[in-house]
């Protein structure tokens, strides 16, 4: 069973910029080629890690919050809560969310070949867009050099990203980039991306669908080291605006933290797994 809340990804506001007003600028500013080029190589392999994970996932919404286990079971994550509200589950219904992931993967290594392929191919390929639309964020802007900051223990270089004129989006969800603005903040030692933030500045209408995302939609990643020194997701948060057949709103708020990573055996956990790359689900699609 795959889980999905409404995938992910990216941000926050700008006006986080305000909290950090000691911004430091360098001497001589660097090769900001050079720092995206290599800051999309580190993102590739927090992607191709993730499988050597299991972890925990906490989703809180405006109604309270929930709390996963979430597991590699033959090639793809099952999610068995474990937590509402913060507060762990009775030992009895513990139990009833054991006895449903042992079912599941019971039924998952009595599927025929074809089953399980197609239920993998399904997966992957909801992970293979959210990837595109972390790798599009490359193509989509320009990039200027901000200054240096410490966040979180760790010095980064921070890009303001701005839409970069006759951008072309291959993909229904990357459209939105067209009406974004945001930063990056790189770690200077690993170039991996400690913080994405992004936001909406002007309404973007939704090829073929009489949708559109409107401003108030904003993102933000956060990664960090985990177990063994490997980068992963440790936030992600959305709020998204739009408005359906131009006259009716559709708000949504998504706020999820991965936690207390596990490396597993590679061993009969074939397939991909990892957080949820970038959540872009609750878009008019």
């Amino acid at each position: 069973m795959i889980k999905r809340t409404s995938p992910a990804w990216i941000a926050i506001f700008s006006a986080a910029v305000l909290l950090f007003p000691c911004v430091r600028l360098a001497a001589q500013q660097p090769n900001i080629k050079e720092i995206i080029e290599k800051s999309v190589q580190a993102n590739q392999a927090i992607f191709k890690a993730t499988p050597e994970f299991n972890y925990k996932e906490r989703d809180r919404t405006g109604k309270g919050s929930k709390t996963y286990q979430v597991t590699m079971i033959d090639g793809t994550p099952y999610y068995r809560l474990i937590a509402l509200n913060d507060q762990p589950l009775s030992a009895a219904q513990s139990a009833a969310e054991q006895k449903k992931q042992d079912k599941i993967a019971a039924q998952r290594r009595a599927e025929s070949s074809q089953d399980r392929q197609k239920r993998i191919d399904k997966y992957q390929k909801e992970r293979a867009r959210d990837n595109q639309m972390m790798a599009q964020l490359t193509q989509a802007f320009n990039f200027s050099f901000v200054g240096e900051r410490e966040v979180r223990g760790f010095k980064v270089w921070v890009l303001k990203a701005t839409p970069r004129p006759g951008y072309k989006p291959p993909t229904l969800e990357t459209q939105v980039l067209l009406g974004m603005q945001g930063e990056l903040w790189i770690d200077e030692k690993t170039y991996n991306w400690v913080r994405v933030t992004a936001h909406v500045i002007h309404p973007v209408s939704i090829e073929g669908f009489l949708a559109q995302v409107e401003p108030g939609t904003q993102f933000e990643l956060e990664n960090s080291p985990v177990a063994g020194g490997i980068w992963q997701a440790t936030h992600f948060s959305m709020k998204s605006q739009a408005k359906v057949l131009y006259m009716f709103n559709r708000a949504s708020h998504d706020d999820e933290t991965y936690f207390e990573y596990q490396r597993i055996e590679t061993s009969g956990q074939n397939g991909q797994g990892g957080p949820h790359t970038l959540r872009f689900a609750n878009f008019p699609r």
